[in-house]
């Protein structure tokens, strides 16, 4: 297809008439479709039912013979540590098990260096004068409702294909303020970004201006693939302490997206200085996690293969929805110069570029027509996306027929928002 913007005046208008046409017919069927989470669907979470009837009566003991059912053991079980050691890369004694969110971990993580400062703080963060934290975009946006909702300046850091721009990075942590950078190192939400061995080497080595500068290694998606290829990103806890950084990252995932998203396992994993004071501050909010559904998901993943194998199980629902909407955009935009989008190869979602100034648009049009999308601007610090071009698509939730629908509404839609641009280009120049 001839690219928008070299289109004559005349086939402009033909175009722009045609993809209206089309776009009216799929606002006609009265669908209502979301694409705006990214969240397991009830056949993926049918995939570890088997857990809902482990842990018979006498099921409750670990292999140190603790009694799982009573207060204790704030860490967590050494079995379950050890089960998520090979996934996370980090020795079983530097790993910590959580209840289900490791959002909550990240969460309390910076909350304890804001009021406690961490190891190697000269004092509490928040008596800084300031505190700024280094924000991949785009990005995801539960990572910047965080800062925003603790007074964490953001400063936006655009996305290369293989991490962040690492010279923005580092120019910007050569400021005292600054104390830290989100990562998702490995199927990035939501580009799909898998970093690179350089990108995680100049993370772990760089100077930066605050002594106790810290990563927060989101490692979400660590064994999310859609391909039968397994990516592998470098280790960022040998990195660090290669570099003489040894407690530069603090590392997180859950069992969120792998077995059952309300009732999973989260983990934090770190240097033995970091897990000792993250033990110490937790101390003072829980008396110990729910270590029965530690026992449960040992049985039911059992080991590193086994979390493989049930992974695989998740990619086979899971890719054909993520090559519907690909083989939409494809059909609907190559050649047009409308948008470009990810390809990802692991992970939760599609990342589409649209043209500049009419993601907004884009959203209006696709909620009109009965496809809700997640809010133009919320994978960039602050809801601003600078350039009004990034949308966000999940479609792991909708059923594969929901989901070849939507993607046809939405190509429908970014279409029409650029060319509906391009018009209005098209007259202020003749004006």
């Amino acid at each position: 297809m001839t690219p928008i913007d070299q289109l004559s005046k005349a086939e402009l208008a033909a175009l722009r008439a045609s993809v209206q046409a089309n776009y009216d017919a799929f606002r006609a069927q009265g669908l209502k479709l979301d694409m705006t989470r990214g969240k397991p669907a009830p056949d993926q979470l049918d995939l570890a039912n088997a857990m809902l009837s482990l842990m018979g009566n006498a099921d409750y003991r670990s292999e140190a013979g603790e009694d799982a059912r009573n207060y204790g053991n704030l860490q967590g079980l050494a079995e379950a540590r050890a089960l998520i050691a090979p996934i996370l890369g980090a020795p079983p004694e530097q790993i910590v098990v959580g209840d289900n969110s490791s959002l909550a971990l990240m969460h309390d993580s910076l909350v304890y260096a804001l009021t406690k400062g961490v190891p190697g703080s000269a004092r509490p963060w928040a008596k800084e004068e300031s505190v700024a934290f280094i924000c991949p975009a785009p990005g995801y946006d539960r990572h910047f409702a965080i800062c925003e909702e603790y007074g964490v300046r953001m400063l936006p850091v655009r996305m290369t294909g293989e991490g962040p721009d690492m010279e923005e990075v580092e120019r910007l942590a050569a400021d005292p303020a600054v104390k830290g950078i989100w990562a998702v190192p490995k199927y990035s939400n939501p580009t799909g970004d898998i970093y690179s061995d350089a990108t995680v080497a100049r993370l772990a080595a760089m100077r930066t201006g605050a002594r106790d500068f810290r990563i927060f290694w989101d490692d979400a998606y660590c064994v999310h693939h859609l391909t039968a290829q397994r990516n592998a990103v470098a280790n960022i806890l040998e990195e660090c302490a290669r570099a003489g950084n040894q407690d530069r990252a603090f590392i997180f995932a859950s069992t969120s997206k792998i077995t059952l998203a309300g009732a999973g396992l989260a983990f934090f994993a770190s240097s033995p200085a970091n897990v000792k004071w993250y033990l110490s501050s937790a101390s003072k909010r829980s008396i110990g996690p729910d270590k029965l559904n530690q026992l449960r998901h040992v049985r039911f993943l059992r080991d590193a293969e086994g979390i493989n194998a049930h992974m695989d199980a998740h990619r086979a629902l899971i890719a054909p929805k993520f090559a519907a909407v690909i083989e939409a955009l494809d059909r609907h935009l190559a050649g047009t110069g409308a948008a470009n989008w990810s390809v990802p190869q692991g992970g939760y979602f599609i990342s589409v570029e649209a043209s500049a100034g009419t993601a907004r648009r884009v959203v209006e049009l696709a909620k009109a027509a009965g496809v809700a999308l997640t809010p133009a601007g919320a994978t960039w610090p602050y809801g601003k996306d600078p350039d009004d071009s990034n949308l966000r698509l999940a479609p792991t939730f909708p059923t594969l027929a929901e989901v070849r629908a939507a993607s046809e509404g939405i190509a429908l839609c970014i279409l029409l928002a650029a060319l509906e641009a391009r018009t209005a280009q098209a007259a202020e120049s003749a004006a």
